[in-house]
């Protein structure tokens, strides 16, 4: 499972949810949280262009989708593009509006890949990659996030990664991101009485990480391991780009072959 390749005609879909609602604009690491978001949006977006492109050409190797919500979700891209779209439409900057309704992002999400997954049957399983910082102000996120995960092409289960944008979501600090393995169990969770709850949905919400997305995260220098929940800390930009990357951690044909393809 989760062993095909992006490649420009079996490309993978990407979505994403973007929280930005009024308390992104809290300070984090010397910038505000929205900040540090655009930055990585930015960085993904330039990452998965540069892994699509032959000489001067982008392969079409990834599409992607992506909204940002508070009271109400927004697409951005208007539907589905492709990563050459995208790269031509330019990368969206956010700012911070209102309270959060994380189920109606997730409901968005599902809707999205309902009318998309018979496109997709054949290609890298897709990914939903949600970044927020803080709970919900609306109904309950977690069992349209379990219907979303219970979606699956011929490469497996639609993945689902949360990017977790606040302090306090281990138990013990990561002074070390090259050499962290991930979060495997809800006991590495913090156990802040106010937090805890919402970190273990957020784990419950994630998917354990594919042996094959492992593999490209460790050659990029990091160490997490196969099976650790998709659920990443964003206390810091270096974080936030790990978080990010991971989301466009499918493997691609291998650059010998990449003339073929």
């Amino acid at each position: 499972m989760y062993t095909k390749v992006a490649t420009g005609i079996t490309p993978e879909l990407v979505i994403y949810l973007l929280d930005n609602s009024a308390s992104m604009q809290e300070s984090l690491d010397g910038a505000s949280k929205i900040d540090h978001v655009n930055d990585a949006v930015k960085s993904v977006i330039q990452r998965m262009v540069k892994r699509s492109t032959k000489g001067a050409i982008i392969s079409p190797r990834y599409h992607v989708a992506m909204a940002c919500y508070s009271e109400s979700v927004v697409d951005i891209f208007n539907g589905v593009k492709t990563i050459t779209e995208v790269a031509q439409l330019g990368v969206p900057k956010l700012s911070v509006v209102g309270t959060t309704d994380t189920h109606s992002a997730f409901v968005w999400a599902r809707d999205l890949l309902r009318a998309e997954m018979g496109n997709y049957q054949d290609h890298p399983a897709p990914v939903v990659c949600h970044l927020t910082d803080g709970a919900y102000n609306a109904a309950d996120p977690e069992p349209v996030a379990q219907e979303i995960m219970a979606m699956s092409n011929a490469d497996g289960n639609v993945l689902v990664e949360n990017i977790y944008v606040g302090p306090n979501l281990t138990k013990t600090p990561i002074s070390d991101i090259k050499n962290w393995p991930g979060i495997s169990d809800e006991s590495a969770l913090t156990d802040d009485p106010n937090l805890g709850p919402l970190l273990r949905k957020l784990f419950r919400m994630s998917s354990p990480l594919p042996q094959s997305y492992a593999s490209v995260i460790q050659e990029d220098g990091f160490a997490m391991a196969a099976g650790c929940r998709m659920l990443m800390p964003a206390t810091n930009k270096s974080l936030i780009e790990l978080a990010f990357a991971m989301s466009g951690a499918t493997p691609v044909v291998p650059k010998q072959l990449a003339a073929a393809q």
